[in-house]
């Protein structure tokens, strides 16, 4: 009989076993927001639980704001303390975060009163809040007698620092490699190609300039253009088209827009500095934008004139919100406009005279502002459409459901 052979098996000696590794990280995201209150005194005696409330702000993604009680926030205080409280805005559950209230010291010597998370150990760690309308604060942060013969209160205004830390965590893996990709130039690559002028297919003449463009860069970015150039109502001439109703730096301002997808500088392609030719600048812009149906344009524009609302401007701006239906717009500058030390301005600019003739429907909105700013002019007492009520233990730290 022939023998069996048999082949034992031996683990190879030089295999390697492979080790793979990662990190979990927890860390905070912080982001502060400081909250001016004015007209102290007439804060006063709106009642024990009434509160004046900050706007809104962003930290780790989430919405907070500053909740500051005139009268205290407990009945059995009897009024005698002021409370100071930071709350979860947006919807949210189990919320881990660090706080920190400061009352600013307002005399330079910089003696804040403070009340923080940051920099000390904590025995239960970071605080929870389980829901929007939850807080964190002090029903006692000061003896109301004390504060108004202090430093912090000056010109019947006080000052309040808060900061936040949203405790977010993550795990890292292995990094295999890293390489550095450039941010998209398209934009760059376009914009030369208007400023070379060639291959150049149609021409603007706008307030007796001429400005060569592409009739397929048009059409892909403005649906008006594509329609013009392209569409079965196309104009008769399309390598000549008179652009009525427009000044030529709008016109120039934008292309630029189009073919460099961000705003040109206003001050060199108006030779003007001032705020007033900004402005300006950007009112024509966002009604070329509306025009040609540049949505994204168009909100620069608007997110460009909230932040240079102004006496002897607001009232054009007010109108071209309302002509343009850019309602955030509108709200700012009505917002503006109804508070009582800019009204009586307003009314005498001839700003406000064109917007009674061309938006007459925009006074009816302008008294009702007025009317709730005379009705409530400290106590803000709502955020959004849903008023958010809370309560608290002793130690001001037990929230309750908002309604």
């Amino acid at each position: 009989m022939g023998r069996v052979l048999r082949e034992t098996l031996k683990p190879s000696t030089s295999s390697v076993s492979a080790t793979t590794t990662s990190t979990s990280v927890t860390e905070t995201v912080n982001g502060s927001h400081q909250f001016k209150i004015t007209g102290y005194s007439l804060s006063k005696g709106s009642g024990i639980g009434k509160y004046i409330a900050s706007d809104t702000f962003m930290v780790g993604g989430y919405l907070w704001a500053i909740y500051f009680y005139p009268d205290g926030k407990s009945p059995e205080d009897n009024a005698a303390y002021i409370s100071l409280f930071i709350a979860l805005a947006s919807e949210g559950t189990d919320v881990r975060a660090l706080f920190e209230l400061t009352l600013l010291d307002q005399s330079g010597k910089e003696r804040h009163k403070v009340h923080s998370h940051f920099g000390r150990t904590l025995e239960s760690g970071p605080y929870t809040l389980k829901y929007r309308g939850s807080m964190w604060g002090y029903k006692r942060f000061f003896k109301r007698m004390l504060l108004e013969q202090s430093d912090y209160l000056k010109d019947d205004c006080l000052s309040v620092h808060c900061s936040v830390g949203v405790v977010m965590s993550h795990t890292e893996g292995p990094k295999i490699f890293s390489i550095a990709v450039p941010p998209s130039n398209i934009g760059h690559h376009f914009g030369q190609l208007l400023e070379s002028g060639k291959q150049t297919d149609v021409s603007f003449e706008v307030d007796g300039e001429f400005f060569p463009a592409h009739k397929l860069v048009l059409a892909a970015r403005s649906p008006v253009f594509r329609a013009q150039l392209f569409g079965p109502m196309k104009d008769h001439n399309t390598k000549q088209i008179e652009v009525e109703d427009m000044e030529a730096p709008v016109f120039k301002a934008l292309l630029h827009f189009i073919y460099w997808d961000s705003l040109p500088d206003m001050e060199e392609l108006t030779g003007l500095t001032s705020k007033w030719a900004f402005t300006l600048m950007s009112q024509h812009l966002l009604a070329a934008a509306d025009r040609y149906g540049l949505d994204r344009l168009r909100l620069m524009c608007e997110a460009n004139l909230c932040e240079v609302v102004a006496i002897n401007t607001v009232a054009t701006t007010l109108a071209l919100a309302e002509q343009h239906h850019c309602f955030r717009l509108k709200a700012v500058c009505l917002k503006f406009v109804a508070m009582p030390e800019n009204l009586r301005a307003v009314m005498q600019t001839d700003g406000f005279e064109y917007l009674k003739q061309s938006c007459p429907s925009v006074l009816t909105e302008l008294l009702e502002y007025v009317a709730r700013v005379n009705e409530h002019p400290v106590i803000v007492c709502r955020h959004g459409n849903e008023a958010i009520l809370d309560g608290s233990d002793a130690n001001g730290r037990r929230v309750k459901q908002r309604l």
